[in-house]
């Protein structure tokens, strides 16, 4: 089994449909794919419409936290996505989005980028409006060359020259709205230094204690000593350890199935989980 348990559509910042996703998924050669857009489930019904024979979709999201200063994402699955205290945090942190990247609007034209906001609401159209598609303004503009170029203390990066804060959820309250919604926890990508700075391993240890089920190892910003490291201390906290692509589409240099998942820990995933049940594909629309 190929199984891939992080990947995003354009109800967040990816550039595939949900529908284009799975399909992409199928074609790829995937037998389970998880959408994991960021803060939102909005693409959950149209991938399940559209969902190939073959192909199992896990439902999921990717939470926006922050604990002692630093931003961390939780990746959630198969929780219950009408449970109302997750489904009010969720929004929270959701509506807060807006005002942000109005506030990053509001920062490149004081330094002379003639970036709108009506263009950075274009390219997020239905999605949840986030950094990512302020990147892609820059891109557009000619301002930088990539995405990644526009994450940087110039532009977007944590503590940026135009960076602004949003609303995130301490993930200890996290890990709990989770598990009372059912559903199971992975830390996403905890050693992408690159993204800025990370948790430290005792705070990762304090969340293992607290009911973190697993973190994300092989992943594209994680090299292979950082992925050793992280197995190690997995198997000392007693956590699952993932693999995953964190596909965005053309906004990302990342492949589906790039990396993938053991059969076994996804077992064990659907076996904690009751908050909601892989769905498997019945040919789609």
């Amino acid at each position: 089994m190929r199984i891939d348990l992080h990947t995003h559509s354009t109800a967040s910042d990816g550039t595939d449909t949900p529908a284009q996703l799975v399909r992409k998924a199928a074609t790829a050669g995937l037998d389970v794919i998880a959408l994991t857009d960021h803060d939102t489930t909005r693409g959950h019904a149209e991938a399940v419409a559209a969902l190939p024979e073959g192909l199992t979709l896990v439902t999921g999201a990717e939470l926006s936290c922050r604990v002692d200063g630093v931003s961390m994402h939780m990746l959630a699955y198969l929780f219950d996505p009408e449970e109302p205290a997750l489904l009010a945090e969720r929004e929270l942190v959701r509506d807060d989005r807006v005002p942000r990247a109005q506030g990053m609007v509001a920062k490149l034209n004081e330094l002379g980028v003639p970036v709108t906001w009506e263009q950075v609401a274009r390219i997020a159209g239905d999605g949840s409006v986030g950094r990512p598609h302020v990147a892609s303004a820059l891109i557009e503009l000619g301002v930088v060359p990539t995405v990644g170029d526009a994450f940087t203390p110039d532009w977007l990066a944590d503590g940026g020259r135009v960076f602004v804060p949003k609303h995130e959820t301490d993930p200890f309250e996290a890990l709990r709205l989770v598990k009372g919604a059912g559903g199971v926890a992975v830390f996403a990508h905890p050693a992408a230094a690159k993204r800025g700075r990370t948790v430290p391993e005792a705070t990762i240890a304090e969340l293992a204690a607290a009911g973190l089920d697993g973190i994300e190892v092989d992943h594209m910003d994680h090299d292979a000593d950082t992925r050793a490291r992280l197995r190690g201390m997995a198997k000392e906290l007693g956590l699952l350890t993932t693999g995953s692509s964190d596909y965005h589409g053309s906004r990302k240099a990342c492949v589906l199935g790039e990396y993938t998942t053991d059969p076994e820990v996804y077992g064990e995933i659907t076996r904690r989980a009751f908050g909601a049940f892989p769905v498997p594909g019945a040919g789609g629309v």
